[in-house]
């Protein structure tokens, strides 16, 4: 007997990501050269202090139980982290660890949202944000993030009817996909529109640590009424290479936090105990390997950008994140232009439109390959790939 899945699971599909992992698989096949430039997994190694951290909870037996909740000890050195690296105070009370922003995000939704409830959404925009959204029941309304308005959202746009049924607007900056960075006073106007209209703000801080030519990755949480309106998901996975730890943490308004807390209480165990000794390691510890790995990024950036104009594609700088996102040439699409690097050049990206409509006309690769790999594929981009289509 076929067992036929939930209806609400209809709404989900692979799509574009199932089938540039197909045709990665068959160029593989063949024997080429494959340059994967679609996944944003870092490529360093986690830091030696961290690594001991976890070896050494892994041999104590007690850590085998049960994480009820999230540690004492991972509190306060996240606390302590904050205060540090932010200027941020915050108390133990108004944080919640989850396993990973993509499944904090996931959640969420179903926490915060009624049907009815709108939620403000960036195009092109990271997929989990709609379907925590959709599980939520909430409707969503898209906002474009496009380059003639520096990829920053125009709350003036969105219709003060749609505002005023919004239960929250997710920003995240700097931004994935779009590589852009936002300002204080962008996120200030954010809080001014919450207070008026009544609606949250959800911040999505992933890549304050990759941040390039002397802008500042900043918390939101650092801004005047910030708590009062919203939260932030602060994540270990890219500054600290910890991405198979999923040590994420949903941080701020005290009545947004209970509220995730209380609908995760009914499905989850908290985070590990030496996933939890891992993350203190990491905010204990000494952070000159994450502005390393920054200005590595950089040079990454430097090396395929520069490149790609020096051969003629038009491009611009990515202002944070481990990701550029490239004009696609004239003649093609997202999707032709992805599938005639994948064939010309063994080159695999992803294809904007997997973010959303207004991502059509764009590419994204990921900064995962060293600065001489870089200039490699520049090279093999200039050999193989037909610009005038």
């Amino acid at each position: 007997m076929e067992y036929q899945h939930a209806k609400r699971l209809d709404h989900f599909t692979t799509g574009i990501f199932a089938a540039m992992d197909e045709k990665k698989a068959e160029l593989m096949k063949t024997g080429r050269k494959v340059y994967n430039l679609s996944v944003g997994t870092p490529d360093f190694k986690p830091m030696p202090h961290i690594m001991k951290a976890v070896e050494e909870a892994v041999r104590d037996p007690d850590n085998y139980k049960y994480a009820l909740r999230d540690s004492d000890e991972m509190l306060d050195a996240l606390c302590a982290y904050y205060q540090k690296r932010y200027g941020v105070e915050i108390a133990p009370d108004e944080i919640t660890g989850v396993h990973g922003t993509q499944e904090g995000m996931g959640h969420l939704g179903m926490a915060m949202c009624n049907p009815g409830d709108i939620v403000l959404l960036p195009d092109p925009g990271y997929p989990i944000y709609e379907a925590g959204s959709y599980l939520g029941g909430a409707e969503v309304y898209y906002y474009p993030l496009v380059r003639e308005h520096d990829f920053l959202p125009v709350i003036e746009d969105i219709p003060e009817d749609v505002l005023r049924r919004t239960k929250y607007i997710v920003l995240s900056y700097p931004s994935n996909p779009v590589g852009a960075a936002a300002p204080k006073s962008m996120y200030l106007k954010m809080i001014e529109y919450a207070r008026k209209y009544g609606f949250f703000i959800i911040n999505d801080m992933a890549y304050s640590d990759i941040i390039f030519d002397g802008r500042e990755g900043f918390s939101f949480l650092s801004l005047p009424g910030a708590k009062e309106v919203g939260v932030e998901f602060f994540s270990l996975s890219k500054s600290f290479n910890l991405t198979g730890f999923r040590l994420s943490y949903l941080i701020g308004n005290k009545s947004i936090i209970d509220a995730l807390k209380l609908l995760r209480s009914q499905y989850d165990f908290g985070i590990s105990y030496p996933a939890q000794k891992a993350a203190i390691a990491a905010l204990t510890g000494p952070l000159g390997q994450v502005k390393v790995q920054c200005e590595e990024y950089r040079a990454r950036r430097d090396a395929l950008c520069g490149g790609l104009r020096r051969i003629g594609w038009d491009v611009f700088d990515s202002q944070g994140t481990m990701f550029v996102w490239l004009p696609v040439p004239s003649g093609y699409t997202s999707m032709s232009c992805i599938e005639t690097l994948m064939d010309t050049c063994g080159i695999v990206g992803t294809p904007g439109t997997a973010f959303g409509p207004k991502g059509e006309g764009y590419i994204r690769f990921a900064l995962v390959k060293t600065v001489d790999e870089m200039n490699e594929i520049v090279d093999v981009i200039a050999k193989n790939f037909p610009f005038n289509k």
